[in-house]
């Protein structure tokens, strides 16, 4: 059974005249009377009885009308309904992303993206790398925001990087500088022995901020451990210690912190886009991700971003 032929039929039992329901078709009768008559035969029943001249529904013929037309009916919602979504009338996009990228780089991306395509429905999550490559990787999300290098490395995943950004290391304003005005930028060294405010397990710039200690030959003095960024930012600027973060956060992070450059060569990270090589993402991620990296483009020109290797 062909949606051509139901249509046909419904042609047909609308005019009750074969020749009347082609032109209306724009087909030719002999065209449209083979269609019905294979309809027909496919059924094993009569839809239509010719009794000197007039068209009439036998029995089988009413018990299939109400059916063809809710049939036709669907599939015109379905095409107009996939139309929409090829459109970005309609839709959504699962972006994951690390908790100071939803904070620092997303807003201005999501507001761009949202007044673009306002049908679009963005669903976000955050979490540390692991997590988003764990989510992604069971289809739980179409895009993600990671740092690179990723905890385990998937070929079943693409990245892209963005930008690379330096961290920096962030105190109360009340308190004391963490160094000497003149002293110029802190070297990682320069944090052995002082009160650090330290991010929860799996937090990339808790792996990143512990292993430039370590490689310096000591390990932080915390005070507090396992919050969030809110949270961190939070205890530091409450004076229980410092915290190292990225530039993006800092900036935004409000006159009652202090913020102070680390010496070359520093601390970065690298933020990269990621998908599943083995599934394209939806129209709509892939648009998304466009806007993301004509953010990343533009982001470069701010403090503490570097352009991210092609």
């Amino acid at each position: 059974m062909q949606f051509q032929q139901l249509a046909y039929f419904v042609a047909v039992a609308d005019t009750r005249h074969f020749t009347r329901a082609a032109q209306a078709l724009h087909v030719s009768q002999p065209s449209l009377s083979q269609q019905i008559r294979a309809l027909e035969k496919e059924l094993g029943a009569a839809l239509f009885s010719r009794a000197r001249g007039n068209i009439a529904l036998t029995d089988a013929g009413e018990t299939l009308l109400p059916l063809a037309r809710r049939i036709l009916a669907d599939a015109d919602t379905a095409r107009h309904e996939v139309l929409e979504l090829v459109q970005l009338r309609r839709g959504r996009v699962r972006l994951g992303a690390t908790p100071s990228l939803a904070t620092g780089l997303l807003p201005d991306v999501l507001r761009a993206f949202h007044d673009r395509h306002p049908g679009i429905r963005l669903l976000v999550e955050e979490g540390g790398s692991h997590d988003l490559v764990r989510h992604l990787a069971r289809g739980a999300l179409d895009l993600a925001l990671v740092v690179l290098p990723l905890p385990s490395p998937s070929p079943a995943l693409t990245t892209v990087e963005l930008f690379q950004e330096d961290l920096v290391v962030v105190s109360s304003a009340a308190d004391p500088p963490p160094a000497e005005p003149a002293a110029g930028p802190l070297r990682i060294a320069d944090l052995e022995g002082r009160p650090m405010v330290m991010f929860r397990h799996g937090y990339d710039l808790r792996d990143l901020t512990l292993a430039a200690c370590r490689a310096a030959g000591f390990e932080p003095y915390l005070t507090v451990e396992g919050g969030e960024m809110d949270a961190v930012l939070g205890f530091v600027r409450a004076g229980l210690g410092i915290g190292v973060v990225p530039a993006t956060v800092a900036a935004r992070a409000g006159s009652d912190l202090r913020v102070t450059p680390l010496a070359r060569p520093g601390l970065r990270r690298t933020v990269a886009l990621a998908h599943r090589s083995d599934v394209a993402p939806p129209r709509a991620a892939r648009v998304l991700q466009d806007v993301l990296l004509t953010a990343a483009r533009r982001a470069v020109a701010s403090p503490g971003l570097h352009p991210g290797r092609s």
